[in-house]
């Protein structure tokens, strides 16, 4: 075997490695920079979210008069974390995870009515019944929460973005809640409307009815409410969250350790 020869079980050196190879190589032995572990936390606290806010939005409670949904206990959480991406990543990452959201979303819908669809054991602890009845508006509520949400969420990294720039980075207190609180209404409308509306008229379960116009409206006061009050209490905790966290990454050794 000449000086120059590479066993075939061996990794290749960085003399023989092509561009791809060196790229991989450094992707396996690296280990991960504190902002690139920032951002897969924060987008798997969106993707989780997202996925519990439609999971259980079919049931309602009343808070202060109004009707409410509790997928309103997580779906802010979206809100926050797309503005903390928008101002540490910048808009790309952020419409990134809004992307990602939508493909998680469509994959969990697509599982839950192909489980609609499969014959009921008779001795299944949960009756088919019971089963439609919490399960059968999800695919409504994914529907109308994905076109609300790619709306909602699109338009509020857009006005994020509009306020920074026109402010040249500062008042970051304008931006988090203007952009938040422009977008649910859009946010808001769509999703009750085709998730409690018109989704039950066409999703084939009897179990299922859709809501009337003066429940519509409460719903929509209600929610929307929420979220603004939401938007507005969480801006502390996005200014906290937003110099903590670039303090965290910007305090990062120059050499990171290697991966094991």
């Amino acid at each position: 075997m000449t000086a120059n020869a590479v066993s075939p079980d061996s990794e290749p050196t960085a003399s023989v490695m092509t561009g791809s190879e060196a790229t991989l190589n450094h992707l396996r032995t690296s280990a991960p920079t504190r902002a690139e572990r920032l951002y897969l936390i924060l987008a798997g606290l969106f993707l989780g979210a997202l996925v519990m806010t439609n999971a259980i939005a079919g049931k309602f409670f009343v808070l202060f008069g109004q009707e409410l949904s509790c997928g309103i206990i997580a779906y802010p959480v979206t809100f926050l974390v797309t503005d903390l991406i928008s101002e540490l990543y910048g808009r790309r990452r952020a419409a990134l995870v809004v992307k990602a959201g939508f493909i998680v979303s469509v994959f969990v819908t697509a599982i839950v009515w192909i489980a609609t669809l499969t014959p009921i054991y008779d001795r299944s602890p949960v009756t088919g019944e019971a089963f439609n009845m919490v399960f059968g508006l999800l695919p409504g509520i994914v529907l109308g929460s994905m076109i609300a949400y790619l709306t909602a969420q699109f338009l509020d990294v857009q006005i994020f973005e509009f306020w920074r720039t026109l402010t040249k980075g500062r008042h970051l207190w304008l931006r988090n809640n203007g952009s938040t609180v422009v977008s649910q209404v859009v946010d808001t409308v769509l999703v009750v409307t085709i998730a409690l509306v018109l989704w039950p008229r066409v999703d084939g379960f009897e179990e299922t009815t859709p809501i009337d116009l003066e429940t519509w409206w409460g719903i929509v006061i209600g929610q929307y409410l929420f979220k603004a009050a939401i938007a507005l209490f969480d801006t502390p905790i996005f200014y906290i969250g937003t110099a903590a966290l670039r303090r965290w990454i910007a305090a990062e050794p120059a050499h990171p350790s290697v991966a094991s």
